[in-house]
């Protein structure tokens, strides 16, 4: 898994940062619009820790998205932390917070964001390209494997114009675990998908979670957030309510009761 970095982490009192990947201590994101501040983020406090499957929702307004490119290091709070595997990302220059996002985070996005005229393994290899410590040959071998992983061992050489929504989105996948990152930030990643494909999906979510992956799942979908094992509520720009999911469903099981297009 990944290595950690030598920063100590204090405890917020919550019992769960004891082996955080992500911590949020206070953080705000103010915008300016016209002479109005939109207070986008407003003392937002969490921590996850690894091997965790979380769900973060909101409706539209909630701060869901302003959140989202705070994880991902797209965008700086204006005050509090927030530390990433143990490195303090707020005051990060823009070089290092891309070299950061690089190694520890591969995100999933709704729309795949896939290069449409080259091969999965060729868009699965794009994050290696930034990492000099794997030659051409290394890059190409991960990569192949990350597609074996998850399930297109045979589509290796398809385009995107080859592959059905649900391939396309498995590429997305293959590319955010090449680079064995510390989280893997997926939004909406099952909002482009049918319903079969979306449980299809969420199958796998579930193994690469069993196998002890990081997940963070950003949805305005409730219905995900029983195949997660714990959910964080947002509205207005704050946490109203963070819960343990104890009765987790499988997704397995409920794409086995969904009729099939010929049924």
């Amino acid at each position: 898994m990944t290595k950690k970095t030598n920063i100590e982490i204090p405890l917020l009192g919550d019992g769960r940062t004891e082996g955080a990947v992500i911590r949020l201590d206070q953080i705000k994101r103010d915008f300016q619009v016209g002479e109005e501040t939109v207070h986008a983020l407003r003392n937002v406090s969490f921590a996850i820790n690894e091997g965790e499957f979380v769900t973060i929702m909101g409706t539209s307004g909630s701060g869901k998205s302003t959140l989202l490119n705070t994880l991902g290091c797209l965008d700086t709070p204006t005050a509090g932390e927030y530390y990433l595997d143990g490195v303090s990302v707020r005051k990060m220059g823009k070089n290092d917070r891309a070299t950061l996002r690089n190694r520890k985070i591969g995100f999933v996005f709704q729309s795949y964001n896939l290069l449409p005229k080259t091969t999965a393994i060729e868009n699965v290899e794009l994050p290696l390209m930034y990492n000099p410590s794997y030659s051409a040959s290394a890059r190409k071998q991960k990569a192949i494997e990350s597609l074996i992983a998850v399930g297109l061992g045979d589509r290796l050489q398809h385009k995107s114009n080859q592959m059905s929504g649900g391939q396309m989105q498995r590429v997305a996948i293959a590319r955010a675990l090449v680079n064995d990152p510390a989280v893997i930030l997926a939004d909406e990643a099952t909002g482009n998908l049918d319903t079969r494909t979306s449980y299809e999906i969420l199958v796998l979510f579930q193994r690469l979670h069993a196998e002890g992956r990081t997940i963070i799942f950003v949805t305005h979908n409730p219905e995900i957030a029983q195949y997660s094992s714990r959910n964080i509520l947002l509205k207005d720009g704050r946490v109203v309510s963070d819960t343990v999911n104890n009765a987790i469903q499988s997704a397995a099981e409920e794409l086995a009761r969904l009729p099939r297009e010929n049924d």
